[in-house]
């Protein structure tokens, strides 16, 4: 009597998702953030870089090459720069720190994202994992601003500032922002049409949140990642896409009268910056121009990692003010001093000189290029490309700090994977079979009815050679039809 050895089970672990580690990372930032903190480490930075270890013990045990030979030069540039800075900072310890820091937001977790994202689906899972951040902080930011327990924004507690709290209000805005942009590429994506309408939903509902942040600079950094996406998407697509925002837009606000006075003062300031700027675009100006003197100290290596708050005051004017006066969602009045110039590129320049701006902005040149490239030619990445674009727009306006800056390392390791990470494995690219109503990728390995499985297979638990991945749970008999 011929015995049938059974299908093994597959373990639940081994069915997680690589990039599930990824998602937890981003959940940890829906915890609160201590009311009235000093803004020290978060969870989210203890799981960051737990992510980072638990990436390089996988490769140990898949014996994997750790990166591709471009991955590796790009994402390893900014390091030249940043042990420079750090050998010139004021302070040895100081300087340690920054350059531990500068690491791991630029470096090394992009590096563990990018190895554990290996498919598109681990991308739609990272990119609802922000989605869904962004769904959590917008209704406390909305429920803050609609019940006034917000931060405060001229003198009344309305601004929206989620679970960050008023020492860090654009944290929320960052989490918000990100959200909408992943939320508006996987509508604008190639998935099923109910992930699609339900992804269109909640890009539709951030832009509340993201409009009480008062953020001019999201604002901005949004409008100008949803614009490339729309364009990546095609031009037919983003015409009427386009023409039916901006008919909305007329309705709610011109029609309808929607919109708080703060508010459209808030966005008609956009464009008063230069002639009449209020106290916090002078205090801007005021520090970029020191940040530029202190460059111009020291035009190769900068006055070293977290050098900037030393040497501010010998570059600053008179027209700088002593500090931020921030309060509410449940802290108390606190002056908080103004530490950094709010522009990565001048922040870069100022602490690193010329040599760090290369190296780090040369990076993320040429992550997007890649990522541009990879999306025009074969319609790949383009989430990468919009989370890219929004940051290097929104650096213009703000830089590192707070919690929400592993959401920032999060973003570039993304962005990173769909520019230099790599072919996406067989069966899951842009021709790939679907099964019906559902958007998932058939697995494109055939098994024939009845037969014992194929040479692609590998047959039972096996990895498939070559990629380190298990086989397809899913067979296709000789009719067509899926069957697990």
């Amino acid at each position: 009597m011929a015995s049938h050895a059974l299908p093994r089970s597959v373990p639940r672990a081994r069915r997680l998702p690589a990039a599930a580690p990824v998602a937890g990372v981003i959940a940890l930032l829906a915890l609160p953030v201590e009311p009235g903190g000093d803004g020290g480490a978060h969870p989210a930075d203890a799981a960051s870089a737990v992510l980072v270890l638990w990436c390089a013990v996988r490769l140990l045990r898949e014996r994997r090459r750790p990166l591709p030979r471009r991955a590796a030069l790009v994402l390893g540039l900014p390091v030249l720069g940043l042990a420079a800075a750090a050998a010139g900072a004021p302070a040895p310890g100081d300087g340690l720190l920054g350059f531990v820091r500068y690491l791991q937001v630029f470096v090394l977790v992009p590096a563990a994202v990018l190895l554990l994202v290996r498919d598109r689906r681990d991308v739609r899972l990272v990119a609802w994992a922000l989605t869904g951040l962004a769904l959590w902080q917008g209704a406390v930011g909305t429920h803050q601003y609609v019940t006034g327990t917000g931060a405060s924004y001229q003198g009344e507690p309305v601004r929206a500032v989620g679970t960050f709290g008023p020492q860090d209000v654009m944290g929320m805005a960052t989490v918000v922002s990100v959200g909408l942009v992943c939320a508006a590429g996987l509508a604008l994506g190639r998935s099923a049409p109910r992930e699609r309408a339900v992804a269109a939903g909640c890009a539709t509902a951030l832009t509340v949140p993201l409009a009480l942040s008062f953020s001019r600079g999201a604002w901005i950094a949004t409008a100008v990642a949803c614009a490339l996406l729309l364009a990546l998407s095609g031009a037919r697509r983003a015409l009427a896409v386009g023409a039916a925002v901006t008919a909305a837009g007329v309705v709610l606000v011109g029609g309808l009268g929607l919109g708080t006075a703060m508010l459209q003062e808030r966005v008609g300031s956009i464009t008063r910056v230069a002639d009449a700027p209020d106290r916090s675009v002078t205090d801007r100006y005021t520090m970029w121009a020191a940040a530029v003197g202190m460059w111009r100290e020291r035009p190769l290596t900068g006055v070293g990692l977290k050098g900037f708050p030393e040497h501010r005051d010998a570059h600053a004017s008179v027209a700088l003010s002593s500090g931020s006066d921030t309060e509410g969602a449940g802290a108390a009045f606190r002056r908080q001093p103004l530490l950094s110039p709010h522009n990565m590129y001048l922040l870069v320049l100022a602490e690193q000189g010329l040599l760090g701006l290369l190296a780090l902005a040369g990076s993320w040149a040429a992550l997007l290029v890649c990522a541009l490239r990879r999306a025009a030619l074969a319609g790949s990445g383009p989430i990468g490309c919009g989370l890219l674009v929004w940051h290097l727009v929104d650096f213009a306006y703000g830089d590192i700090g707070g919690p929400s800056t592993v959401l920032t390392a999060v973003c570039l390791g993304l962005a990173a994977r769909c520019a230099v990470g790599g072919g996406w494995p067989a069966g899951r690219g842009r021709g790939e079979d679907r099964a019906a109503g559902t958007g998932e990728a058939v697995c494109s390995r055939v098994v024939g009815a009845g037969g014992p499985p194929g040479p692609m297979t590998g047959g039972g638990d096996a990895p498939v050679v070559g990629t380190g991945e298990p086989p397809c749970s899913r067979t296709v008999g000789v009719g067509g039809e899926e069957r697990r």
